[in-house]
């Protein structure tokens, strides 16, 4: 009875992020930074025995675990807004968070204790047309586990793939 009331209770105080459906790229880009703000340190001290274990084991992969406990919210928000955030996966992509694909990131920025990976997510309206692009960058260490500073939403009003890859650059560069 305890468990459930202290789960309530923490569902009660977390700071969910909240989309409507006319708001600009850079409109959900604050709301994402807002909501990640609140509630990333928290996560990540709550986890951090867990993860820290799973490193050691799965390495890399461990930030996946964290970022399918911290993610998942934005996305249902957006899509219950009637943004697309979601594209069609192929047979070997691996997702984390609901809706980061890798092949859908880059990683090429920051030493070994504090890399940053950048995942992309094209949004679309509920016309389906682009409003632009979600960059969610996540800082990680190669060689502990260990999420150095909060993971960050960057927006770009470009949506084809090339164009995000140098606008991601010019943010990282």
């Amino acid at each position: 009875m305890k468990v459930d009331l202290r789960k309530r209770c923490m569902m009660m105080s977390k700071q969910f992020p909240t989309f409507h459906c006319d708001m600009t790229i850079e409109e959900i880009g604050v709301e994402g930074n807002r909501y990640i703000a609140s509630e990333w340190r928290a996560l990540y001290e709550s986890m951090y025995v867990q993860l820290t274990d799973a490193f050691l084991e799965i390495e890399d992969a461990a930030y996946g675990l964290f970022l399918d406990q911290l993610m998942p919210i934005v996305f249902e928000r957006m899509e219950e807004a009637g943004f697309e955030v979601s594209e069609t996966l192929e047979a070997d992509d691996f997702v984390i968070g609901k809706n980061l694909i890798f092949r859908n990131s880059l990683e090429k920025w920051g030493p070994e204790d504090n890399r940053s990976r950048v995942f992309w997510n094209v949004v679309r309206n509920k016309q389906g047309q682009s409003i632009g692009t979600l960059l969610t960058d996540i800082p990680h260490s190669h060689l502990k586990f260990d999420i150095p500073s909060a993971p960050v939403v960057y927006t770009i009003r470009e949506s084809v793939k090339e164009q995000i890859v140098q606008g991601i650059r010019q943010l990282k560069e």
